[in-house]
């Protein structure tokens, strides 16, 4: 599971509060039929001047985030306070109930993040400074297993931990210690190796637990081309908890050509999974499986029905309307889907033809900005990420936003005037 970004602080603000007129007659319908801005070489200052000209109500902490600390520090303190009893009830009750952020990640995993949260950040930070990672951590961990060998939620947060730790080495910055005779191959196996073994007594299916089959499946990454089972796995797990938009996610980044597939097989599972969860999500699983395939990946695109991926958007945020979505399939189109010098013709139509659903997302469904989902667009899609501050990822994400709203509707607010949000809409405020 992508690691979240870090958040302590628990506060809301709106930044650049705004009052609308009453009435803004007629003049920001015309904005609707336009494509994105045509102006050749708009340099950095204009934009900067034109973003001001985007009145945005931002969020630096958000309901999401809340709810993710909310069920990550219940983990963490639990696993410091060494109640693993509660907090193997918590998981089991998260994942009968699929409870899950208004975001839609699960409950029973972000409590699994949690109580492991501590180990894994002792691993990183001995690599990153060229040490091995001490063993009383992982140690300590395995001893719980003894007193409940029967468990799975226990097995799933060592397991989880020795797959964390595992990336970990994979990651590591190059020090004598990681390049040293194949050090991080080795280490990324073993650690790999005994989560599957800690796993084999137990079965998400049989144990009706999304949580433990994420986990199953998070040891794919370990696998060959040859003895892999990735679309089985997964579709047993979107099946488990078809609500959650996370596992669909990581199937497709799964079955990139860089991992364990290939593009007719992303393509082929995304229609398989829209197929069997069009009665919750229309198409939108076709969508939720590309998303972060195509950030990844930008040859996801020669395969992608664009027009399918479309009907995908709107169908997710007609049935997931939250303010999360919406920022995070905007800062989708509007990043990720950005032009790229040099492509291939069909790839550039491609990309156009994603970012110009960024225009009816702006219109009727964003009014408020969380600038750490445009941070995330920006920087690692889907991805674990050493990141800076959260003052700084905020700021960034902020301006990468409203740069990229700027940008899209430069022609319209060249002359003075300015694009506002509201729950009511998206308006066109022309010149007093």
């Amino acid at each position: 599971m992508p690691i979240p970004f870090p958040f302590s602080t628990v506060a809301q603000s709106f930044i650049g509060r705004v009052s609308l007129p009453r009435t803004l007659s007629g003049a920001f319908p015309r904005l609707l039929g336009r494509r994105p801005s045509q102006r050749p070489g708009i340099d950095r200052a204009d934009l900067d001047s034109l973003s001001r000209r985007i009145i945005l109500p931002s969020m630096p902490i958000t309901d999401e985030e809340m709810a993710r600390a909310e069920f990550q520090d219940r983990g963490l303190k639990l696993a410091r306070q060494e109640l693993w009893d509660q907090l193997a009830e918590a998981i089991h009750a998260a994942d009968a109930a699929r409870t899950a952020t208004p975001g839609g990640e699960s409950a029973a995993m972000l409590l699994s993040f949690g109580a492991r949260s501590d180990v894994v950040a002792m691993a990183e930070d001995a690599l990153f400074e060229g040490t091995a990672p001490p063993g009383i951590g992982i140690d300590a961990f395995e001893a719980i297993l003894t007193d409940a060998p029967d468990d799975y939620a226990r097995a799933m947060i060592v397991a989880a931990t020795h797959i964390d730790i595992g990336w970990a080495w994979r990651h590591a910055p190059d020090t004598p210690l990681t390049e040293s005779r194949g050090m991080r191959a080795a280490q990324f196996k073993a650690h790999f190796d005994r989560a599957a073994d800690l796993l084999v007594p137990f079965s998400g299916l049989a144990e009706n637990a999304p949580s433990l089959a994420a986990t199953e499946c998070a040891l794919l990454a370990a696998q060959t081309r040859a003895d892999r089972n990735v679309a089985d796995d997964f579709e047993d797990l979107i099946d488990l908890d078809p609500e959650s938009p996370r596992h669909m996610r990581a199937l497709g980044q799964a079955l990139l050509p860089s991992r364990l597939g290939d593009y007719k097989s992303l393509e082929l599972e995304a229609r398989r999974t829209a197929s069997r969860t069009g009665d919750i999500w229309g198409a939108g699983a076709y969508t939720w499986v590309y998303l972060d395939a195509l950030a990844m990946d930008a040859d996801a695109l020669d395969l992608l029905d664009t027009g399918f991926f479309a009907d995908g958007l709107r169908d997710i945020l007609a049935r997931r309307p939250d303010q999360h979505t919406a920022n995070l399939l905007a800062a989708f189109c509007a990043v990720s889907m950005r032009p790229q010098d040099g492509a291939p013709h069909a790839v550039s139509g491609a990309r156009a033809a994603l970012q110009d659903n960024l225009r009816w997302i702006l219109s009727d469904h964003l009014h408020e900005l969380h600038p750490l989902v445009w941070t995330q667009a920006l920087h690692c899609p889907g991805q674990p990420s050493r990141l800076p501050s959260r003052r700084a990822l905020i700021s960034e994400g902020r301006q990468t936003a409203l740069r990229a709203i700027a940008s899209f509707f430069a022609d319209d607010i060249a002359d003075g005037s300015s694009i506002a949000f509201s729950p009511a809409g998206m308006y066109h405020l022309p010149l007093p």
